[in-house]
């Protein structure tokens, strides 16, 4: 049996759920838009793995510009990103709906959801340049409402923020499609002379300046697309947007989205120009340099950030420009490590994002300097944000510290000259401002001297009156099982990298 046909209908079944939840008749009652929102993202799920499990599939349904049809794929690639994002929707999916008890216009917010999953899985299975830019500027339509959600002052600047970033870089990612389409060699295959093929598809013949111009094109294309991954300079949208999203949106902003951008660099590098194109040029160096200056300069201001979720926003900032600097390292080993840190990443920022937003629902504290004692009125919350926290800094076994090992030892067995041990070098630096960041606020959460008797300081604004803090208690277990899930995850593949280390060898040996 031929399960081709059941990419486009991953597109189809979320984006049937959001006109669903549009018909009045289907959304009278709270219970109502969450079954339906429930089904609709589990049933995407499933079609994902199914997916999967049928291996290499194409699909051309339409041709929307002269040769250059809407083509699907299901390779491994498409297969590891999709898998990643519907695992990641459905635990925010299921958290969202006790959260959202102390939002309004919930059902608009399921409707932009699976709307922004359909725009996802579109450009998961993408198998052309074309189809991806597609589905890439859905994806931003669609997503930029929930940054807006709240319609506050703040949350509609920011909502504006984020779409002005997006659109002026998919407009360089744009330019950059225009001359791959010109520079593509003459072949006859599904998906038109740009869909996707391990080393890139570029003709063999260029001219010099041929190579100098498209050098030049690559290299704006792959700063434009680095404003949904967040890499300097193009990251503002991020603190500005997560502060004012609901805590499920923030996670899958982070968690997600940003992996989108990931996924049509990877498309690009790998499957368009090809590795060999940009390796040893001007246009790799220059890339490696902003991506490691972004991780460090987002680790110094997450480490100065004292708001609770813009901390977290400048850490993303940080950790996907990690995955960046290893697939700029055109190496093997790093390609690993920036593969195994796009799905640890995730699952750990995801887990963080709904551990503030558990810890907003129940407390309505928003800072740092508030989450002094947290640990002792919701301790599995903070345990899990301790958890996810000690993955994101990489502290052996958890799941971080296998994917900066492989980002590591790949630099150094780089061809990148100096850079190779700068690479390393600021890996560390990161992961000491990560820990001062993240562990800080745990050891803050469960060892407070008000805890133990003493009396609050009435000068301190963010001291913590433990007498009013009583009536506050555990997270529901809507909110707890995916917090909890999510926390074994960061455990689990940190103790048996092999679950995904096969799987990306597979990806890797199509390109390098």
């Amino acid at each position: 049996m031929n399960g081709a046909w059941l990419i486009p209908v991953t597109v189809l079944v979320p984006l049937l759920g959001a006109i669903a939840l549009m018909i009045p008749a289907l959304r009278k009652s709270t219970r109502m838009v969450r079954t339906i929102t429930g089904a609709f993202v589990t049933l995407t799920a499933v079609l994902a793995v199914v997916i999967a499990l049928f291996g290499d599939k194409s699909i051309e349904l339409f041709e929307l510009l002269p040769g250059i049809p809407v083509f699907f794929r299901s390779d491994k690639t498409a297969v590891w990103f999709a898998v990643l994002t519907v695992a990641m929707w459905v635990s925010s999916t299921f958290f969202s709906f006790e959260y959202m008890k102390h939002e309004r216009r919930e059902t608009r917010y399921c409707i932009f959801s699976m709307l922004a999953l359909a725009a996802l899985m579109g450009v998961c299975f993408s198998g052309n340049l074309v189809t991806t830019y597609l589905f890439y500027e859905m994806m931003t339509l669609a997503s930029f409402p929930l940054v807006m959600h709240e319609q506050t002052k703040e949350a509609i600047s920011a909502g504006i923020t984020y779409l002005y970033y997006s659109l002026a870089g998919a407009f360089l990612g744009l330019i950059g499609v225009f001359f791959l389409y010109t520079y593509a060699a003459d072949r006859s295959v599904p998906g038109g002379v740009i869909s996707y093929v391990g080393g890139g598809f570029l003709k063999s013949d260029l001219s010099g300046n041929e190579r100098t111009a498209l050098t030049i094109v690559v290299f704006l294309m792959l700063v434009g697309l680095g404003s949904k991954v967040g890499m300097y300079p193009l990251h503002g949208w991020l603190p500005k947007a997560h502060p004012v999203a609901p805590a499920p949106a923030s996670a899958l902003l982070s968690g997600n989205i940003t992996k989108m951008g990931i996924l049509f660099v990877i498309r690009v590098v790998f499957f368009s120009v090809g590795p060999e194109f940009l390796q040893g040029t001007w246009a790799q160096y220059a890339l490696l340099g902003l991506s490691l200056l972004t991780v460090f300069l987002g680790s110094m201001l997450a480490f100065r950030e004292k708001v609770f979720k813009k901390r977290l926003a400048y850490s993303t900032v940080s950790q996907t420009s990690y995955v960046l600097a290893g697939l700029y390292l055109l190496a093997p080993v790093a390609a690993m490590g920036a593969m195994l840190h796009i799905v640890f990443h995730s699952i750990t920022k995801n887990l963080l994002f709904l551990c503030a937003g558990a810890i907003i629902f129940r407390t309505g504290r928003t800072k740092v300097a508030q989450m002094k004692g947290v640990g002792l009125i919701m301790p599995v919350t903070m345990i899990c944000f301790t958890l996810g926290g000690l993955a994101l800094v990489g502290i052996p076994p958890f799941s971080g510290f296998v994917s900066k090992w492989y980002l590591a030892a790949g630099a150094l067995d780089s061809s990148t000259g100096p850079m190779r041990f700068l690479v390393p070098a600021i890996l560390i630096i990161s992961a000491l401002l990560t820990a001062g960041y993240l562990i800080t606020m745990s050891a803050d959460a469960f060892f407070v001297e008000e805890a133990e008797g003493e009396p609050v300081k009435t000068d301190d604004p963010d001291a913590i009156d433990f007498e009013k803090e009583k009536t506050k208690r555990e997270a529901s277990p809507f909110m707890l099982v995916p917090l909890i899930i999510l926390a074994a995850g960061t455990l689990v593949f940190g103790l048996f990298p092999s679950l995904l280390t096969d799987w990306v060898t597979a990806i890797l040996n199509t390109v390098f």
